[in-house]
């Protein structure tokens, strides 16, 4: 059984896992971005409280592999709570921690390198405060933040294959199934492969590309 006829005969299932497969993403992508920008923020602007307790919650995700964080979510905690929540849930509630917490810390850095002497010569010219944030800060911000804001997503994307462990039928889930069916594991996971480099690649790329087409070097500081 050739490429053709895998697609052919399981188009329809393997098109329903990347359906469930984006889902997750988008869910995970935007309340990462949402909530995770806001807890930057929030951080920057009050270090000592907002800043430390994110830099620790931060520090702790990292010395956890996700894998392990998502199995704890679905199995001990779960029962320690006595609730049973969807798979899927729990995957989108895992994945989106992970994502808010590095995206926060992405954006507290930023903001607080940020050159004060922008800043100071916006005042003197005598701009406004909101002149100020989105005509200099804002601008300079996204410049240094969106490539690296990028490759986290990239990331997290990647991450939803762990989703498959605890019974979320996404797209490696479902590539499994149809391998146990037919055992065409060459064929069934360069499929796989092929769709995860459509997509991040070129994500990727453009990631690459706004980091040397934007990104200012802050070093004269």
């Amino acid at each position: 059984m050739n490429f053709l006829q895998i697609t052919q005969q399981y188009g329809e299932a393997m098109l329903g896992g990347l359906y469930v497969t984006l889902k997750l993403s988008v869910i995970i992508w935007v309340s990462g971005i949402v909530v995770g920008g806001a807890l930057g923020t929030l951080g920057a602007a009050f270090r000592t409280s907002v800043g430390d307790a994110s830099r620790v919650v931060s520090v702790i995700l990292a010395g956890m592999p996700a894998l392990v964080f998502l199995f704890w979510m679905h199995y001990p905690l779960q029962a320690y709570l006595e609730v049973v929540i969807d798979p899927f849930v729990t995957a989108a509630l895992t994945l989106s921690i992970i994502n808010i917490f590095l995206v926060a810390d992405l954006v507290r850095g930023a903001i607080v390198d940020f050159p004060r002497q922008y800043l100071d010569a916006a005042r003197v010219s005598g701009m406004t405060m909101s002149d100020t944030l989105f005509q200099i800060q804002l601008p300079l911000l996204l410049r240094q933040i969106i490539p690296g804001l990028l490759l986290i997503q990239i990331t997290v994307f990647q991450m939803t294959i762990f989703a498959s462990m605890i019974s979320v039928d996404e797209i490696f889930r479902v590539a499994q199934r149809v391998n146990s069916i037919i055992y065409r594991p060459v064929e069934i996971y360069t499929l796989l492969a092929i769709f995860f480099i459509a997509v991040c690649v070129p994500l990727n790329l453009f990631a690459h590309w706004l980091r040397i087409r934007f990104t200012r070097d802050y070093s004269e500081r």
